[in-house]
């Protein structure tokens, strides 16, 4: 680990909206706080280049595990971010032209001091575009923006699902299963551009895995049931986590997705699959889920996630 004063840096969404019960990224503060860690948080808007220099107006923050109000506002100060330790890229997508700005920023800094993710790997990984490389595990997949081609793949699978390309936590997926609206997609185009359209995975009812990725190797993994009714497995659209375990078949997709993610400088990572399948959304921005498995395990991988950085 290279040389620092003990202190992280946050880069997430503002502290009021983190959800106590299920955010991964309080449980990684809580960690690195029991490690003697100072932890610094701050947003996308409080970054500031300057003379060669990444700085960021931060909070100095203390946090709780079994109060009421589970953090405490110490102080705000300007922070030098290429002198912390740690630097946690933690923000929810969308990926979009701040979160790339964020990480054009961060790169600067780099080789001063660790980033999860990288920034430049974070920036030509987007996600689900990047199971481009992936599609023999996949579904039958395409990416595109017209509606011909749409009409084409609808036909040719009967069933089909659409997803925003750069859309995140399970929202704005349509299930097709009849004849092609073809206004109503040029509409759903029109508002989120690129596309991704899959084959449909009936098992999806019985839920998706969401495999935990840490420094290359598989760590842990979660069922998540969508509701009834539903094919949105996302704990945050209403889906329920369970304990699951990997066939020696999705054992084997995810070790090949994982390998090639620390290949790529990407050290901590979610792969969620369906019946046997990736199914193209590779969490690497913000992964979530740590709290759901802690909760029905009793595994804190925030250990590991610490455990690891500190050795490497």
């Amino acid at each position: 680990m290279k040389k620092r004063n003990k202190s992280i840096a946050i880069q997430g969404n503002p502290l009021s909206s983190l959800n106590r019960n299920t955010d991964t990224t309080l449980l990684l503060a809580l960690e690195a706080q029991k490690r003697g860690y100072k932890i610094y948080y701050y947003g996308t808007k409080d970054l500031t280049a300057s003379n060669g220099k990444i700085f960021s107006l931060c909070k100095e923050v203390i946090f709780f595990e079994n109060k009421k109000r589970f953090y405490s506002i110490k102080s705000s100060k300007i922070v030098d971010l290429s002198k912390v330790s740690f630097i946690l890229m933690r923000q929810n997508p969308p990926f979009n032209m701040d979160y790339i700005t964020a990480t054009f920023l961060l790169e600067r800094i780099s080789k001063k001091t660790s980033i999860i993710n990288d920034p430049a790997s974070v920036r030509n990984i987007p996600e689900k575009l990047y199971s481009i490389n992936f599609l023999k595990l996949m579904p039958a997949t395409i990416f595109t923006k017209n509606i011909e081609t749409i009409d084409k793949f609808l036909k040719k699978y009967k069933q089909i699902v659409i997803k925003p390309t750069h859309g995140y936590g399970g929202k704005n997926i349509l299930f097709i299963n009849q004849k092609l609206n073809k206004k109503k997609i040029l509409r759903y185009i029109n508002k989120h551009d690129q596309v991704m359209v899959q084959k449909f995975l009936p098992k999806i009812r019985e839920g998706d895995k969401r495999v935990f990725v840490i420094g290359g190797a598989i760590k842990g993994v979660i069922r998540r049931i969508p509701a009834s009714g539903s094919i949105i497995s996302n704990i945050g659209q209403g889906g329920t986590p369970t304990t699951t375990k990997l066939t020696r078949q999705e054992l084997k997709i995810a070790k090949t997705v994982a390998t090639n993610l620390k290949k790529n400088k990407i050290f901590f990572a979610g792969i969620d699959l369906i019946s046997g399948y990736l199914t193209g959304d590779i969490n690497i921005t913000s992964p979530t889920g740590l709290k759901n498995y802690k909760d029905l395990t009793g595994i804190n991988l925030a250990v590991d996630f610490w455990n690891y950085l500190e050795k490497n």
